[in-house]
């Protein structure tokens, strides 16, 4: 019998509500989620706001970097009119109303990716409200940058951490660098699964876990329940859901 894999909400409830806003993550915690991903970035002076892009222009009535606005500026975007007309106003969220949310809505628990290399410094903006909060239980902080995934490390050692990998040398070289990393899971695309067959039993041979992104079709997800992944990362987590319950 193969395990049911955690559900987690892409940006979200990313295919019904506009991505990485407020009414994403909560759609998500209604569609019933086990976790949401999410990006953070930081502003020009310093603010951890909520978006996946490093500019405004492809999902807010903005344009630009957002390192170089400060969150006054970004605070004005309208992030949700380009998704659909009722989510107008949304807003790009910041890191204290995700803290805000999670509060409010026990139960669900959060992916946090970190878009890029990261100082310690930066770390600690993202880290120290969420271990003020006591939230620590609920989050696994994840980049791409392993440089950034070290700064975790360094700034909170308590914060579980997770590696996100798109293109792999090979499956050696990937577990050595999680093992020194310290990482609890490792979240490869999805082609990966299928370029590398045995990754998710090696994975769990070494003691970690698992989380595949993104998929949204049933045959994905078929394929990837039957190599044992532990979570799913999707755009479409209430028919993910459904799938599931079927």
């Amino acid at each position: 019998m193969s395990h049911t894999p955690t559900v987690i909400a892409h940006r979200g409830n990313s295919s019904v509500a506009p991505q990485n806003t407020l009414a994403a993550f909560e759609a998500a915690w209604r569609s019933g989620a086990g976790s949401i991903e999410l990006d953070v970035q930081l502003t020009a002076d310093g603010e951890v706001v909520i978006i996946h892009d490093d500019t405004a222009d492809a999902t807010t009535d903005g344009t630009g970097a957002i390192s170089a606005m400060d969150l006054s500026t970004v605070r004005t975007l309208d992030a949700g009119s380009w998704f659909s007309p009722a989510y107008a106003g949304q807003r790009i969220p910041t890191l204290a109303e995700v803290v805000d949310f999670l509060n409010r809505r026990p139960g669900i628990d959060l992916l946090l990716e970190i878009k890029g290399s990261w100082t310690a410094e930066q770390v600690r903006r993202v880290t120290d409200p969420l271990q003020a909060a006591g939230l620590f239980d609920r989050i696994i902080g994840q980049s791409f940058w392993p440089e950034t995934v070290a700064a975790l490390a360094e700034v909170a050692p308590t914060l579980r951490r997770g590696l996100l990998v798109f293109g792999i040398e090979s499956v050696d070289a990937l577990l050595s660098q999680c093992a020194e990393l310290g990482v609890v899971t490792c979240n490869p695309a999805g082609p990966l699964l299928v370029e590398h067959p045995d990754l998710v039993t090696r994975l769990h041979a070494a003691g970690l876990r698992t989380m595949v992104w993104t998929l949204d079709e049933p045959e994905h997800w078929a394929a990837a329940i039957a190599l044992g992944v532990d979570a799913i990362i999707t755009d479409r987590p209430d028919r993910l859901l459904g799938y599931l319950a079927a």
